[in-house]
């Protein structure tokens, strides 16, 4: 595990301005389309970053859409700026985040999808690790790990996932986020969008019910990552009630894919242990030490 100050240093680097290279090998050439989607409103301190985070990584078949709620802040021109390398943007009211993700979804055109909030940001070299391990092997969802940045860009934390469990995923809450997801634009037609009846855990929601089917695979990539910034307006800094009551609901719902009920606090217990195993496999001792650090 690099040293945070180290991973500090090379998103600062990473997003201080823009390095655009056409240039790309034969390998990247192949690379599937990717569209990235980025949902905005009144971040204009931090929507730069995230605009860099995503034409930074030179991806060679990018389709990159940014959808503005209709901010009143410098938000626009700083979309205006970097107006050329967009596939489409638009600025006007709208119902919120979710809302303004499933607009992107509907011009979507890419095989694959991500997105990133207007305060969040893609770590280097994230979208051509994606792209390799999509010509490697079939997958519907692609997921890394998350960093924790500040205000300043500061990398305070790092939240390594483990392989996916739809148990643990039911039982214990997140097991993948989305500053760190891919997932193919099929299964969107498939399964549908995302519901806009949940402010916080939509993604939650939406996983879940996308990796429900056994048909859907998903993998876990080393060194595919994004980054969370934490700050005193993001909506993850004011998740505890309702965030919580919606993780609750869902849990809920979807309790019944599980055979057994009457088992799950010995399954809950299984995921606790599944976690630290996954590292101690992998004789990651720094990792842990670092978990238990915190």
């Amino acid at each position: 595990m690099k040293p945070l100050q180290e991973s500090t240093t090379e998103l600062r680097d990473f997003i201080s301005k823009l390095t655009v290279n056409n240039s790309a090998n034969d390998e990247s050439k192949r690379f599937p389309k990717l569209t990235i989607i980025t949902p905005s409103y009144n971040q204009a301190d931090f929507l730069e970053r995230t605009i860099l985070s995503v034409l930074n990584q030179n991806y060679p078949n990018l389709e990159y859409i940014i959808i503005d709620g209709g901010s009143t802040d410098r938000s626009v021109e700083v979309i205006k700026k970097y107006e050329k390398y967009l596939t489409y943007w638009v600025s006007e009211k709208d119902r919120g985040q979710v809302h303004a993700i499933n607009k992107a979804l509907e011009r979507a055109t890419g095989e694959w999808i991500s997105f990133q909030n207007s305060d969040d940001v893609y770590f280097p070299g994230t979208f051509q690790r994606f792209g390799k391990a999509a010509l490697q092997q079939p997958a519907d969802i692609l997921y890394g790990d998350l960093f924790m940045i500040s205000t300043d860009d500061e990398v305070t934390e790092i939240l390594k996932t483990t392989s996916y469990s739809l148990t643990c995923q039911i039982l214990e809450g997140m097991q993948i986020h989305n500053q760190s997801l891919f997932f193919k634009r099929a299964l969107v037609e498939k399964y549908g969008k995302f519901d806009e009846s949940y402010r916080f855990a939509f993604d939650y929601e939406f996983i879940t019910r996308y990796t429900l089917h056994d048909t859907t695979k998903i993998r876990k990539i080393d060194g595919l990552g994004g980054a969370l910034r934490v700050h005193a307006d993001a909506k993850s800094s004011t998740i505890a009630s309702v965030g919580s009551e919606e993780h609750l609901r869902i849990q809920k719902l979807y309790n019944s894919a599980i055979t057994f009920p009457a088992l799950n606090k010995i399954r809950y217990l299984w995921c606790r242990i599944r976690k630290v195993s996954y590292f101690l496999f992998r004789f990651d001792f720094k990792y842990i030490r670092f978990r238990l650090s915190r």
